[in-house]
């Protein structure tokens, strides 16, 4: 088994649910992929600025970043490659919620280069809540008017609502020419066509020379689908729901707030694991 990259997603993968992790193991476990030659990645649905804080306690610098579910790819704070949603897409979204969902029941959530953007009908509340997840929050009285490259459009409903529905109607209004994905949390993102986690793996594999067949990912959730079927050691977590084991064969050791990232790479690079990611129990 021959591993180069290891990508991972952040909420409800390597993340535990109060969204920190085990520092002092993750320290070292870099360390341990440094002298292997190994590139560390997360992978996630969060922006830029907010993915990066959260390594803070371990030098955000040692890390590689595939932001807004693939449309924002970051080495050291240097871009290698992005991809954006064009104005006129974004109008007709918004023309489109405004149709199926006439009294917004939802919320709309726009990240860009500067930040998220919202309606300055927002609620206080509704924005302490969005600043969880995007450590800029900017509201604007028309989104058409926003001045900023938009990476990803984000519809968020209350918890519990079924988004696939949600998610079903998008494809169908805008089939090939925009990309939708659930995110987890109530969300539905949509990026750029062709646009995913996967895309941002591709585009480091062939900066750095390396093969899906060397990578290795973890993820939850219908947006690390494509992420986890691309390279050649998938692992959802056992925390997911359900359809993602049904996709994914392999799971990881433990879910994600008992480090089950950790585990399962410390277990990865010990040999636990046969050429199909099979835990080799007597190890």
């Amino acid at each position: 088994m021959t591993i180069k990259l290891i990508a991972t997603d952040m909420d409800g993968t390597l993340l535990r649910d109060d969204r920190t992790f085990d520092y002092a193991r993750m320290e070292d476990l870099l360390d341990e992929l440094d002298a292997k030659g190994i590139r560390f990645v997360a992978a996630s649905g969060n922006q830029y600025k907010k993915l990066r804080s959260y390594f803070n306690p371990v030098n955000p610098d040692r890390v590689t970043y595939v932001s807004d579910n693939g449309a924002l790819v970051m080495n050291h704070d240097e871009v290698i490659a992005e991809s954006t949603i064009t104005r006129q897409q974004i109008d007709r979204v918004i023309a489109w919620n405004n149709s199926v969902n006439p009294g917004m029941e939802n919320l709309i959530v726009l990240s860009g280069h500067n930040g998220a953007y919202v309606s300055n009908h927002a609620t206080p509340e509704i924005i302490g809540m969005v600043k969880q997840f995007y450590p800029v929050v900017h509201q604007v009285e028309k989104f058409k008017n926003i001045e900023d490259n938009i990476f990803r459009f984000t519809f968020v409903w209350e918890q519990g609502i079924d988004v696939h529905q949600h998610i079903q109607q998008l494809r169908a209004e805008f089939g090939e020419e925009l990309h939708t994905t659930g995110s987890g949390f109530g969300t539905v993102d949509i990026l750029a066509p062709g646009v995913n986690k996967r895309t941002g793996l591709e585009q480091l594999g062939d900066i750095w020379g390396i093969k899906p067949e060397e990578m290795a990912a973890f993820g939850d959730n219908g947006n690390d689908l494509e992420m986890l079927r691309y390279v050649k050691y998938p692992f959802v977590m056992p925390n997911a729901e359900d359809f993602m084991k049904v996709r994914i064969d392999n799971l990881a050791v433990n879910d994600n707030n008992h480090n089950g990232v950790l585990d399962t790479i410390e277990a990865l690079l010990a040999g636990a694991f046969d050429d199909n990611a099979s835990k080799i129990f007597d190890k």
